[in-house]
């Protein structure tokens, strides 16, 4: 086996910085202000907002398909040509410039809207995977997990602060209010911009670049090694079928990310009041969860830890989907006057516990399975999976709202968790942690 050490702690910081950075840009370009303010302001039909929602999963669908069909490819190149920070690098800029632009988004300008939210959300999901290709060269394998999870945990801490500044100045997502709160797009990227300058000072690119065989570009390059990779798969068994369980997991965190503060406005009708609450208490929770679950993961194992935290998703999403109907059965049953929309804050510390470490613990198992040589290459397939999944994951639940509506839609999220955990059942890490080493040493793989 070779040994790996851990890298310094400030190039572990400056990795974990960028998670802190680009938490502006999921939690309040996608999460909590603008997929609002997009469907009832800018697109705005009342008094459903299906057609909003539906422009609003297919922005996003469409974009996650453009990571889907490139991202292999880039990772291989990344590998071959020692490239990783050059990438994360054009990922970042291009975020933080078509994020910025969503300034100009205004009613009536639905399509430069669309086409800002593919491009942006094509470039930051990129980034995301990119970062993860960085993380089996920070430390040992019984160390990945910790490592991811810190990760995770200060990007939730990261995105905290930077909705301090919405929070305080920029008020509700409403139309009176639409001229303060069309900066939440300039805001989101100079954020990003400022707090991912440690990431590129103090992460190191560990690879070492090869030459190009003689009448090949990169691209040529980039696609041979991915069909190799394709081919080889059978030697990654373990690996293969968890990406099929990503998928599945992915799809429903994928909804739950762009549709849960879409859900409070429309089904819970919460107040701005509660909507700041939930915002504070996912964060904390889901922070709190990456670390735990992190530590969690060194100790039982990131497979054991994956699967748990399925079993809370699928908790979680029944409780959203009965959150109107707890009201109900508590007036009549206890005489206890519970609004819906206390109880979802309830609910939203359980969902938010299991955001983070679900999603920790699927890059942490990458990172174990996957040899070194080509870990960008297999980050690439993982943010791949992430993609294709929260394409099928958006579209469909934006499909399936238009039909039956947004709140029995949720349902469809318990369905893509039980799948995820059922794909797990012949999984062995120890057998997949074997074969990625056996790989690190170019031996030959024995059968198990």
């Amino acid at each position: 086996m070779i040994p790996r050490s851990r890298a310094p702690k400030r190039e572990i910081f400056g990795w974990a910085m960028f998670d802190f950075a680009n938490q502006s840009y999921t939690l309040l370009i996608i999460t909590v202000i603008f997929g609002d303010l997009f469907t009832r302001v800018i697109v705005g039909d009342s008094p459903d907002y299906r057609l909003g929602n539906l422009l609003w999963s297919v922005a996003l669908s469409v974009s996650y398909l453009m990571v889907v069909l490139s991202a292999p490819v880039y990772g291989a190149i990344m590998d071959y040509g020692a490239l990783k920070k050059r990438f994360l690098f054009a990922s970042y800029a291009l975020t933080v410039f078509t994020t910025a632009a969503l300034y100009f988004v205004a009613p009536g300008y639905v399509v430069l809207g669309v086409l800002l939210l593919i491009v942006s959300n094509y470039a930051y999901n990129l980034g995301d995977a990119f970062l993860a290709s960085f993380l089996p060269g920070l430390g040992p394998p019984e160390d990945l997990g910790k490592i991811s999870g810190f990760g995770w945990a200060l990007g939730y801490v990261g995105g905290m602060v930077s909705a301090v500044f919405v929070l305080l100045y920029l008020g509700d997502v409403s139309a009176e209010n639409f001229d303060r709160i069309r900066w939440v797009g300039p805001w989101a990227a100079f954020f990003f911009f400022v707090a991912a300058i440690p990431t590129f000072i103090w992460l190191k690119e560990r690879g070492v670049a090869r030459p190009l065989p003689a009448g090949k570009s990169y691209v040529g390059v980039g696609i041979d090694r991915v069909r190799h990779t394709l081919s080889a798969l059978n030697d990654f068994r373990d690996l293969s079928i968890l990406m099929i369980s990503f998928f599945f997991a992915l799809s429903g965190i994928a909804i739950i990310i762009s549709f849960s503060f879409i859900y409070g406005a429309q089904v819970i009708r919460w107040d701005d009041s509660v909507r700041t609450l939930m915002f504070i208490i996912v964060q904390i929770s889901a922070a709190v969860g990456a670390i735990a679950f992190g530590l969690i993961q060194d100790r039982i194992g990131a497979l054991r830890t994956y699967r748990i935290t399925l079993v809370l998703w699928m908790l979680s999403i029944l409780l959203i989907y009965l959150t109107p109907q707890l009201s109900e059965w508590a007036l009549r049953w206890f005489g206890l006057q519970w609004q819906a929309q206390h109880i979802f804050l309830v609910v939203g510390t359980l969902a938010g516990s299991s955001l983070g470490s679900c999603q920790s613990a699927t890059r942490t198992l990458v990172g174990l399975m996957a040899p070194l040589s080509r870990s960008a290459e297999f980050f690439g397939f993982w943010g791949q999976s992430m993609k294709l999944a929260a394409l099928f994951g958006v579209l469909g639940i934006g499909l399936l709202q238009v039909v039956f509506g947004l709140h029995s839609a949720m349902l469809f999220c318990i369905l893509l968790f039980a799948l995820a955990l059922w794909m797990t059942r012949s999984v062995s890490e120890s057998r997949g942690r074997a074969v990625a080493e056996a790989h690190n040493q170019d031996t030959p793989l024995v059968s198990p």
